[in-house]
């Protein structure tokens, strides 16, 4: 007899899980969180999970309580003797803290891996990690999907007449390499120096982009500083124009001002972040349906290789 599968959502990812869950044709779980007057909290589910599969759908994007309430969401529901826990992270937070970049740091992303270990995780379920090596952080199965499965056909239907794909970075030369690859365009990087963190001094623009349509790849826009002085510096290398895909919409401090003066024609992000607000050069692309889809897979056993065809030129 087949397991029931449930989906559940964490409050970071509300309207996220709703149109997952109307892709896949099943309503959302219910499920309650009691706030405290100090500020602690306490999720419950308010229906029998025995048995069951269940999925929790929850990006770890700050405060921090959003990862405390996945975590305490999974220990509920191994203690109410679910079948198995899989978590559905679209954006893995504490990703950038993938090794020690300096002495006496911690190893976040390795840390966070241990916690929903520790909390009962049976699988995972993500979109773009910022360090492919992360998976290995996991003792559970880990299911990586790319969004170049949303943003390729976007882009191809552009129809661009003069594509040239762009790294922001030259640690995105081998995501932005791959699509250059599988779209058959030319690659340029942007060579930067920074000072500190989420602070550049200097681009460099290695590559030829008179004429060009450019596209630039990134898996993260935080402040958009950097990406936005790339932007503005290929425009004034004679671009014909210059856009963005980017999988995870951060947008902290005043990226959305910085996008909305920027030289770009238009922003392509994902939904794996809720927009704060909207902004005129953006344009989201929902993840709902890749996700719905693998969580199908994953519930009837089914393979999912399909999703990796991408990362094989990665």
């Amino acid at each position: 007899m087949a397991s029931v599968l449930k989906i559940f959502s964490g409050s970071a990812s509300r309207s996220l899980a709703e149109k997952i869950s109307d892709s896949y044709g099943k309503p959302l779980g219910k499920e309650l969180v009691q706030h405290f007057a100090d500020g602690e909290f306490q999720p419950s589910f308010e229906e029998t999970l025995r048995g069951n599969d269940v999925f929790i759908i929850q990006s770890t994007i700050p405060p921090s309580d959003n990862l405390m309430e996945l975590l305490l969401m999974i220990d509920a529901a191994k203690r109410a003797s679910a079948r198995q826990v899989i978590a559905v992270i679209p954006y893995f937070g504490f990703a950038r803290q993938d090794r020690k970049d300096k002495p006496r740091v911690s190893i976040g992303a390795k840390l966070i891996a241990n916690l929903l270990t520790a909390a009962g995780l049976d699988r995972l379920i993500t979109m773009d990690l910022h360090a492919d090596q992360i998976q290995a952080f996991f003792d559970v199965p880990v299911d990586h999907m790319y969004a170049s499965a949303i943003f390729v056909p976007y882009i191809k239907q552009l129809n661009l007449p003069n594509l040239v794909m762009a790294s922001p970075d030259t640690g995105g030369t081998r995501r932005a390499g791959a699509y250059a690859k599988f779209l058959n365009s030319e690659l340029v990087i942007c060579y930067k120096q920074r000072e500190k963190a989420n602070e550049v001094e200097k681009i460099t623009l290695i590559g030829d982009v008179k004429g060009k349509d450019v596209v630039l790849v990134d898996d993260i826009i935080d402040t958009a500083g950097s990406i936005t002085k790339a932007a503005q510096m290929i425009m004034e290398s004679d671009a014909n124009s210059v856009r963005a895909i980017a999988t995870h919409a951060v947008f902290s401090e005043k990226a959305y001002e910085r996008m909305a003066n920027s030289a770009f024609d238009e922003v392509i992000v994902s939904d794996t972040i809720p927009m704060k607000k909207k902004c005129p050069k953006v344009s989201v692309l929902t993840s709902s349906q890749l996700f719905a889809d693998v969580i199908h897979r994953v519930h009837n056993h089914s393979s999912i290789s399909s999703y990796f065809e991408f990362s094989t030129i990665m």
